[in-house]
């Protein structure tokens, strides 16, 4: 008969075993990790709704947090700075919806007529091709059934319209808008309270210090990062509207917002940003060769900004992996539609940084670096390239 001992020893062994039972025991390490990330973006991509929010508002709190400080240590209330910020980042959400309502609002209610333009110059571009538009009608004439012939009755499915659409869309939006404001004052009104229960939590004195030194240079890189976009995306609105006005286009005030909201996102809002001033050129202007000296203007200032102004700004220690890059704002896109690419490189440094300073993460810090990164010494906090700033 087992004594108390032998049980002790039992209940010892038990307690190692591991948690899964059934059948989740017998799948190899490979098919739960599988499983784990399956969940993981199936629950990001269902509660997007509620995710978008809180993670813009936490992005938001980082970014302004060092702001808050240097008020605080000034002796201004945290609930009255905080209130402060989210007033100025009111008045300029809605400067640059002001910006873009008039316009935009025309552009709506002149679809049709846009639509028949585009429909007008693309007939003039494929006039060149006129033999295989009319073989192409002969063949949809013969593969056709004849009206006369056919008794199957054509049903026609009218769409909403796009005014129909943004209506249905906008009181989400707003809710989420004032959700995300509401939530970014009460996080910045709370001071360092975080950040103090993350020291209560962390069970020795080095983890506590190495959990301190994480959180706050996630949020000196984020907020240099975006403030300093935001001023490089500021000068080149500045740029692009200029050039526009010059070139005489349309509401060149609206082109250069689209360039400084649309260079938030790499690669793909410049992109965007060169298509709509090709495409609103092309129906403009008569001659058809101003659609490509616009567009090449634009992806010259988008070069200029992309290949020296931001790299020598930014620093070496937050450029990336360009591909890297590239696939998490499409990963980020297809899940969060626009507001996904806006927060994809944000989220990305903020990775890169937790993975520099935790020594089993810091190969894939490696791989998130640019290229050679991995071949800079350290520096004293354990960063790689912090000496190599401009």
């Amino acid at each position: 008969m087992p004594d108390e001992s032998d049980r002790d020893v039992a209940d010892a062994d038990s307690s190692k075993r591991p948690c899964a039972t059934g059948w989740v025991s017998r799948l190899p390490a490979w098919a739960c990790i599988g499983l784990f990330f399956y969940g993981t973006i199936f629950v990001l991509g269902q509660s997007k709704d509620f995710l978008v929010p809180v993670v813009l508002a936490f992005l938001l709190a980082m970014v302004f947090s060092p702001v808050r400080r240097f008020f605080d240590r000034r002796g201004v209330p945290s609930a009255l700075s905080s209130l402060g910020i989210i007033l100025a980042l009111l008045v300029l959400f809605l400067g640059v919806a002001s910006a873009l309502a008039v316009p935009a609002s025309n552009w709506v209610h002149n679809a049709p007529r846009i639509e028949r333009q585009v429909q007008r110059k693309i007939a003039e571009i494929s006039r060149s091709m006129s033999g295989v538009v009319r073989a192409q009608k002969k063949l949809k004439k013969i593969t056709e059934p004849d009206d006369s012939s056919s008794k199957v009755q054509k049903v026609q499915v009218q769409g909403d319209g796009l005014a129909q659409q943004l209506m249905t869309l906008a009181p989400s939006v707003f809710a989420q808008f004032i959700f995300t404001f509401i939530l970014l004052l009460f996080l910045l009104a709370s001071g360092d309270m975080f950040y103090e229960k993350l020291v209560h939590v962390m069970p020795t004195f080095k983890d506590k210090r190495r959990a301190v030194r994480i959180a706050y240079n996630i949020e000196r890189k984020l907020s240099r990062y975006l403030l300093t976009i935001f001023v490089i995306n500021a000068g080149l609105g500045v740029a692009v509207g200029l050039t526009m006005w010059a070139y005489g286009m349309p509401s060149p005030l609206v082109f250069g917002v689209i360039a400084f909201v649309f260079n938030l996102i790499p690669y793909l809002g410049a992109f965007a940003g060169i298509l709509i001033a090709a495409v609103v050129a092309l129906l403009t202007f008569d001659w058809m060769a101003w659609s490509a000296i616009i567009a090449a203007s634009y992806f010259a200032l988008t070069s200029i900004e992309g290949q020296f102004i931001t790299p020598y700004f930014v620093g070496r220690n937050l450029r990336l992996n360009t591909v890297v890059v590239f696939l998490t704002v499409s990963f980020w896109a297809w899940l969060w539609s626009a507001i996904g690419m806006i927060v994809a490189v944000p989220l990305l440094v903020a990775i890169k940084t937790f993975c520099e300073h935790i020594e089993e993460l810091d190969s894939l810090g490696d791989f998130l670096s640019e290229r050679y990164a991995e071949l800079e010494p350290p520096s004293d906090n354990g960063e790689r390239g912090r000496g190599l700033d401009p």
